[in-house]
């Protein structure tokens, strides 16, 4: 067997590494030009679903430095009003760990071992009684017995394979900083803060959301101990940081945010915070204002199950989600793990039924989620009927 993967996200190098486990053939096509050539987000949580994914598809000295990397968080959500009066704790599953990682640490932990084309941008798929063949917008293509989409919410796969499987927007948009933690910035948050998440709320739903990246050991001595030559790039600890609004909050098109200068982002951030508390403002004060980047909140619509094919989709490629469930980048290493496992112990046509029979539940029971909680707490956009 050998299979094709569209995307180097958390989905396809899951996926990638749980086939390599399993003695599978597979490729990987990314259309960026290389691993950090572009922004996606600062902090993860990962709880048992994710980290169970990752111990089954990663060799175990790797699955061990991801747990060496990641911080062990307060396992709640903290939730305060502007004038950053706790109002309410969502204490989490009690069920494994609660850890809050680096996302391009994951990434390289991922990456390594795997040989990913850079700077291929997939156009379309053809398919016959062989199998599939990717094509390439540099004229190239690829030939498999399974093509996989791992090719986030703007997904050419999907819209090719499941036209009618729609992507809407959430009402939402939210700013993404990151404040370094350092002697002084660590006073700005109380104990309680360093939790799985916390969110400042005003009325209007406009929001101030924060999470902790400190790391357990130094990341180099982690790394030199556990996998010697995987050089992790990064090592200082960090409070990830968003505004969060609705888009008439804001009151900006994508386009004129997309134009926006990371300076500009974050004075655009503190007016919106302006009625803040003095210290939920100088949280985003602090931001380094060379790390922030506007991003449109999106999700998947769920549809009903389709026959299974030559093709298939992981992660936000099938069911993008808010992130007001923390659940995204846990469904799509799951993703990864069951698809791998399914392909390992089974004819291909039922290896992909089983996986997307069980996917389809439990992913698209993690979009309603995400919906249920970002309507409840930053007003979004309820999914269509």
């Amino acid at each position: 067997m050998s299979v094709i993967i569209i995307g180097a996200g958390m989905g396809g190098l899951s996926l990638a590494q749980g086939l390599r486990r399993a003695g599978i053939a597979c490729q990987v096509y990314e259309r960026d030009a290389a691993p950090g050539a572009r922004v996606q987000g600062y902090r993860l949580h990962i709880d048992h679903v994710g980290d169970s994914a990752l111990r089954e598809v990663l060799p175990p000295e790797l699955h061990e430095l991801f747990r060496a990397t990641a911080g062990r968080a307060l396992p709640a959500t903290q939730i305060y009003d502007e004038r950053l009066r706790r109002v309410d704790e969502l204490v989490l599953n009690k069920t494994g760990p609660h850890l809050n990682i680096n996302r391009f640490t994951v990434r390289q932990i991922l990456l390594h071992g795997l040989d990913v084309r850079y700077d291929k941008r997939f156009t379309h798929y053809t398919a016959d009684a062989g199998g599939v063949t990717a094509h390439f917008a540099d004229d190239t293509s690829a030939h498999g017995e399974l093509l996989v989409g791992a090719d986030g919410v703007n997904s050419p796969v999907r819209r090719q394979y499941l036209p009618h499987a729609e992507v809407v927007d959430t009402g939402l948009l939210q700013l993404y900083g990151r404040i370094p933690l350092t002697a002084h910035t660590r006073k700005l948050f109380d104990p309680e803060m360093f939790a799985v998440f916390s969110m400042v709320v005003a009325p209007d739903r406009t929001m101030v959301g924060f999470a902790p990246v400190d790391y357990p050991e130094p990341v180099a001595e982690a790394a030199a101990r556990l996998v010697p030559g995987l050089e992790l790039r990064d090592h200082e600890p960090y409070m990830t940081c968003a505004v969060g609004a609705r888009r008439e909050v804001v009151g900006l098109s994508d386009a004129e945010l997309a134009a926006l200068t990371p300076a500009e982002l974050q004075e655009l951030a503190l007016g919106l915070v302006k009625d803040f508390s003095p210290r939920a403002r100088a949280m985003v004060e602090h931001w380094d204002d060379t790390a922030t980047f506007p991003q449109p909140i999106r999700t998947s619509v769920p549809i009903e199950p389709w026959s299974p094919s030559r093709v298939t989709l992981v992660g936000d490629a099938i069911h993008a989600m808010s992130p007001a469930a923390g659940a995204g980048a846990n469904t799509a290493l799951r993703d990864g793990a069951a698809l791998a496992s399914a392909l390992a112990g089974a004819p291909l046509l039922d290896a992909v039924a089983a996986y997307e029979s069980a996917m389809v539940d439990y992913g698209f029971a993690a979009v309603r989620e995400s919906a249920a909680n970002g309507r409840r707490f930053m007003g979004q956009n309820p999914l269509p009927v």
